[in-house]
């Protein structure tokens, strides 16, 4: 009978492990392909780079052709700029109103605070693009379209509706701090900027990761706001999509998409590994629910 179990037990693990590791290679297969033709380098017969060879799979040489030719013969560089000025004012200004809207709701009470939160949860249900109609409308009758201005306005004005997992961390911090400081004669704002905040270190890093990465990774909206003709405004995202799907028709066109793919993947990557403590600890600390 015990050996019938382990038998039972051992299948189970071994069909387990198989399927997980089939789904891995489904998962893989796309960003391995992204990096081999990334880093593919091969000529034709007159000494010119090309592209993709649709006849096998794994490139004939590896090489740094393609990312020289994506900073030379596109505009690139500029698209990294452009992203990152809206990242970093986002990022900034989103951070912000997150971390204050999660202590509102957290720490103060005051009417109407249920239905308010209720209507945040009801509104976070529905994906943000379908609002980019109205918001493209509104943000030309107040003459703000085509600017790189209006990428940072919408990006920002959202994030306050996201405070449930920064409100969750601040349930956690002691309401008997909140009126320590209270009895001594301290005001919200002096109790949010001197005590709050320097015991907030995981969800600021959560807060700013999560918002850095939508101006950085975003198309749809860049794309309707900005405009197909305003090359010069054009994030990395907008782009690299017009780079393929626009008029450039060169044999490499793909191997330069990939490889500006792997360019914009660096800067997530290295926020995530040099920040996953703080990142780990926001996440699990705004899992409490209060």
């Amino acid at each position: 009978m015990i050996k019938s179990k382990t038998t039972v037990h051992f299948w189970q693990l071994f069909f387990s492990h198989v399927g997980l590791f089939i789904l891995a290679m489904i998962w893989l297969y796309p960003i391995l392909w992204i990096v081999l033709n990334a880093f593919r380098v091969e000529y034709n017969d007159q000494g010119n780079l090309v592209g993709i060879v649709v006849s096998h799979y794994f490139p004939r040489g590896f090489g740094l052709d393609n990312f020289r030719l994506l900073f030379t013969t596109t505009s690139f560089g500029r698209w990294i700029r452009n992203t990152l000025i809206v990242a970093v004012f986002s990022t900034t200004l989103s951070t912000m109103l997150s971390l204050s809207t999660s202590y509102v709701m957290s720490k103060m009470r005051f009417r109407m605070r249920k239905p308010i939160m209720n209507i945040a949860l009801i509104l976070g249900l529905f994906p943000g693009f379908m609002s980019i109609i109205a918001i493209y409308y509104i943000l030309k009758a107040l003459g703000l379209t085509q600017s790189l201005a209006a990428l940072v306005l919408v990006y920002s004005a959202a994030s306050g509706m996201s405070f449930y997992i920064g409100k969750g961390f601040f349930d956690t911090i002691p309401n008997s701090l909140i009126e320590a400081a209270k009895l001594e004669g301290a005001v919200q704002a002096r109790i949010f900027s001197s005590i709050v905040l320097p015991m907030s270190r995981p969800i600021i890093v959560y807060l700013a990761l999560m918002a850095f990465m939508v101006p950085w990774m975003d198309f749809i909206l860049a794309r309707v706001i900005l405009g197909e003709q305003n090359v010069h405004l054009h994030t990395t995202a907008v782009g690299l999509y017009y780079m393929l799907y626009g008029q450039r028709v060169d044999s490499n066109v793909f191997t330069l998409f990939s490889a500006g793919c792997i360019l914009i993947a660096v800067p997530i990557v290295a926020l995530f590994l040099s920040m996953q403590k703080f990142y780990v600890e926001g996440i699990t600390a705004g899992a409490v629910k209060n």
